[in-house]
């Protein structure tokens, strides 16, 4: 009988993933024992979602880096005790302190994965360091796109062969797979019951994703359909002043803000237009929206930012506008508005382009084989 490699994720400030459920579901059952450390300050719904599929796992209470020492302390008495043979980190306090403990308890498979490309080096340059700090106590990094990849090469000197690019992977069919009543009911929570056309956007109110483009071309876009409704969704992050102030230009009623929705997929179907406009080529490490609004069969319009880079084509199966423009934005919604024909291709070829290349088993296989590497 073949013994279970026994893996534990490490993962700070997180309070629901569908990566990560997805990872507790497909992962092999058979050659691998899942656990998980989670560093956050309470609660959460992925915490919820280990005890109900009854995966192992201690929470660290994790307010901070004052919190740091205690953390690898703790990090390390789990490992011990687990018998961890395979780390994974995901974001950056969990890099820090999983990755030191680990080091500390003897671990040789270190791994995390890079979920941001140029950001510190973008808004905050001192951070680099921690950036190389953690690619040194690594054995293994998973770059996430290529743009990713050419980052770690090219401005943090990383040895390539350190380094395995895996996609993210989806359950794509889930995008479609909601019901009529679950879309109403965010409809009507949304307010956007007889509104046409909706107007979709998940990200972060962050400078680096383009929403402060959005808003202006959804004003121009008001002209011609005075009906129209923004939605903004994810609304929190450090740019929330500055895209207040933008709000303030618009009709009250005409957008809608939501911190926060968990039903993911029926969201993206009150939608009958997505945006995700990164202000820059290198700015966006992956752009999970890329993929799941074209898996959820939504015509879109996209600056090319991280994964679109790699298979996001302009007029094939998406929209592609240049970098922080506003009418370029109203100008492509207008154009998917107004024809039938770019609409439906738009939507075919879109869901066509996602279905193989991000599929949840593609990723999963890609994660196994790195896990069994010696």
């Amino acid at each position: 009988m073949l013994t279970k490699k026994r893996i534990t994720y490490i993962v700070s400030n997180i309070n629901k993933a569908l990566a990560f459920e997805w990872v507790v579901q497909y992962l092999s059952k058979d050659k691998f024992e899942l656990s998980f450390i989670l560093l956050n300050p309470g609660d959460s719904v992925l915490e919820s979602f280990l005890i109900k599929h009854t995966i192992p796992f201690i929470r660290i209470s994790y307010h901070g880096k004052k919190d740091l020492p205690g953390a690898i302390s703790q990090i390390r008495q789990f490992l011990k005790k687990n018998q961890t043979e395979v780390i994974h980190c995901h974001l950056f306090d969990a890099n820090v302190a999983g990755l030191i403990a680990a080091r500390l308890t003897g671990i040789k498979k270190r791994i995390f994965t890079r979920h941001h490309a140029t950001f510190h080096h973008q808004y905050f340059p001192r951070a680099v360091w921690y950036d190389r700090f953690i690619n040194r106590m690594a054995s293994d990094i998973i770059a996430i796109s290529e743009n990713v990849r050419h980052v770690l090469i090219e401005k943090e000197k990383v040895n390539p062969n350190k380094i395995t690019l895996i996609h993210h992977g989806f359950e794509l069919e889930k995008f479609r797979e909601t019901s009529e009543e679950k879309v109403n009911k965010l409809k009507d929570r949304y307010k956007t019951l007889g509104k046409y056309p909706v107007i979709g956007v998940i990200s972060r109110y962050f400078e680096l994703k383009g929403i402060q483009y959005i808003i202006p071309a959804f004003k121009s876009l008001l002209s011609s359909f005075p009906n129209a409704h923004l939605v903004l969704a994810n609304a929190t992050g450090n740019y929330k002043q500055e895209i207040e102030q933008l709000l303030q230009t618009l009709p009250p009623d005409s957008y809608t803000e939501v911190p926060f929705e968990e039903d993911l997929f029926s969201l993206y179907q009150i939608f009958d237009i997505f945006i995700h406009v990164p202000i820059n080529t290198d700015i966006e490490a992956f752009g999970q929206t890329y993929v799941e609004a074209l898996a959820a069969g939504i015509p879109s319009v996209f600056t090319l930012s991280g994964i679109a880079t790699e298979f996001i084509q302009d007029g094939q199966n998406a929209l592609v506008v240049p970098f922080k423009d506003a009418n370029s934005i109203t100008e492509a919604c207008l154009k998917i508005l107004s024809s039938e024909d770019i609409h439906s291709r738009l939507v075919s070829n879109g869901h066509k382009s996602v279905v193989d290349k991000f599929s949840i088993q593609r990723m999963i296989a890609q994660l196994e084989k790195l896990y069994l590497c010696e």
